[in-house]
């Protein structure tokens, strides 16, 4: 929970961890809805959503200083259609989110955990797509970037082997939209590799 928030911030305390959010009640218009998952900064997420208006946008980050810098970002912006929900990922995506309701989430460069002892910490496992197949709606795409090859491998076999979704291509709208940490990687020469899964 977070206390002493300014007026018009866009962080959205939660008053309860148990219930579903009121999607109606988190935004001034009914809109159609996408998710970053570890939205870091806020870099992409303020930026695309400044850039469209017409869909509501909710970051989802653990960190609070983050947090905080994208609640900055936002209300610079003007922009009425973003809130931030601190928390961790896995549990916003499965116990706070309403059913399919959600047209996108987004997924970029999440803790890759490179030891393989530690994998089983990794967002994207085999129980994945079971819980992001259940917020999303019928014709809606998770969106996938890393930096670490080993990390997207099992990312695509992960999707590629459930039965819930579809490979699809990344719309140039979405990729040309870069993240903080893409910037960085990318200025050292590291790549950004992308997937992206539809609902079947």
């Amino acid at each position: 929970m977070l206390s002493g928030l300014a007026q018009d911030s866009v962080i959205h305390d939660l008053k309860s961890i148990t219930e579903r959010i009121d999607l109606a009640a988190l935004f001034p218009a009914a809109q159609r809805l996408e998710v970053e998952l570890g939205s870091g900064d806020g870099t992409f997420l303020t930026t695309y959503a400044a850039a469209h208006p017409e869909v509501n946008f909710i970051g989802v980050e653990r960190l609070l200083g983050r947090v905080r810098k994208t609640d900055r970002k936002a209300r610079r912006g003007g922009l009425k259609n973003v809130r931030c929900v601190r928390i961790e990922s896995a549990y916003f995506l499965e116990f706070l989110l309403p059913r399919h309701c959600v047209s996108a989430i987004h997924i970029y460069f999440p803790d890759p955990w490179p030891k393989r002892k530690h994998w089983r910490h990794r967002l994207i496992n085999e129980l994945f797509p079971g819980i992001v197949s259940r917020a999303l709606r019928p014709d809606g795409t998770v969106f996938l970037r890393t930096d670490d090859l080993d990390y997207f491998n099992q990312m695509q076999e992960v999707f590629q082997a459930s039965p819930l979704f579809l490979p699809v291509e990344t719309p140039p709208e979405v990729a040309a939209v870069l993240t903080d940490f893409e910037r960085g990687f990318n200025s050292q020469g590291i790549p950004t590799q992308r997937a992206a899964f539809q609902r079947a």
